[in-house]
C-alpha cells in the first residue's frame, strides 16, 4: 500500500467526507499545482466544514418531519389580498426570535397558507441550524396517548422539547377535550423554558380561551403562548382554490 493510499484510508477512517473529495479534486486539477500549500489546505478545510454543515441541515430536516420540506421564505406569495407583513417575514427570516425564545401564531382561514409558512420558516431555522418539529395537534394527541400507555412518555417529552423549534398545526380545527388542554398544557409550559412555538390556527387568538373550556387551563396556556409571540393574520381566497383555478384555466387554453 502507497503512503497516499494510507492516508487517504486514514482520512475515510475519520470520515473527513468533504476534505477527502476536495483532496481527489485537488489532484486532478492541475490548476490548483500553483496555488500556495495555505490556501490549499483552507480549501480542504473549507469542503470538510460545508459537508459537515450539509449533512447537518439534511438530518435536521428528515428529524422536523416537515410537512412542507421544500416551503421556502423566498417563495411567499405577498399579494395585498393576503395581508402578509413583508418586513415582519423578513425579520423573522433572520432567527432571533428564535435567540429571545420568542413564539409564532399564524392565523386564518382554511387553506390560507398558514402551514406553508410554518414550514418555510422551519426551514429557514434548519438551514441555520436549529433543530425543528413539526406535528398536527391531533396527532401529537395520539402520540402521547400511546407514549403514556407504553410508559416512555418522559423519554418522548424531552426529545420533543429539546427541539429548538416546535411546530404545532392546527390548533382548534376539532373539539378540545379536556385531558388534550391539559397534555397541551405540560408540553408548552415545559417548552418556554426551552425554545420557541410556532402554532397555525383558524381561530383569531381572542377565541383561544373559550375554545379551551377551562379558564385555568386556558390562561396557562395563552401566558406561555400569547405574550411573547409575533402574530401573523392570513387573509384573502383560499391557496388552494387559486392554484387549482390557475391549473384550470392552463389546461384549457
Amino acid at each position: 500500500m502507497s503512503a497516499f493510499q494510507h492516508t487517504l484510508d486514514q482520512i475515510t477512517e475519520l470520515k473527513f467526507h468533504g476534505f477527502k473529495s476536495a483532496l481527489l479534486e485537488q489532484l486532478e486539477n492541475p490548476d490548483y499545482g500553483s496555488l500556495p500549500f495555505e490556501e490549499r489546505l483552507s480549501h480542504l478545510i473549507t469542503a470538510e466544514i460545508t459537508e459537515r454543515n450539509n449533512r447537518r441541515i439534511k438530518r435536521l430536516l428528515s428529524q422536523s418531519r416537515l410537512k412542507y420540506k421544500q416551503a421556502m421564505i423566498e417563495d411567499i406569495d405577498y399579494s395585498a389580498s393576503r395581508s402578509i407583513d413583508r418586513s415582519l417575514i423578513l425579520s423573522l427570516a433572520e432567527n432571533r426570535w428564535i435567540e429571545r425564545m420568542q413564539n409564532i401564531i399564524i392565523s386564518g382561514a382554511t387553506g390560507t397558507g398558514k402551514t406553508y409558512l410554518a414550514c418555510a420558516l422551519g426551514n429557514r431555522a434548519i438551514a441555520n441550524g436549529y433543530s425543528v418539529r413539526y406535528v398536527r395537534l391531533a396527532k401529537l394527541f395520539s402520540e402521547v396517548a400511546l407514549v403514556r400507555a407504553d410508559g416512555s412518555y418522559l423519554s418522548w417529552l424531552n426529545k420533543l422539547i429539546k427541539k429548538r423549534v416546535l411546530i404545532l398545526d392546527d390548533f382548534g380545527t376539532a373539539p378540545m377535550k379536556a385531558r388534550d388542554a391539559l397534555e397541551l398544557l405540560e408540553v408548552v409550559e415545559d417548552k418556554a423554558q426551552t425554545g420557541s412555538v410556532v402554532i397555525t390556527s383558524q381561530l383569531p387568538v381572542k377565541r383561544w380561551h373559550d375554545y379551551l373550556n377551562n379558564p385555568t387551563v386556558a390562561d396557562a396556556i395563552l401566558d406561555r403562548l400569547v405574550h411573547n409571540a409575533h402574530r401573523i393574520n392570513l387573509k384573502g381566497e383560499s391557496m388552494r382554490k387559486v392554484k387549482n383555478s390557475l391549473a384550470n384555466s392552463d389546461s384549457s387554453s
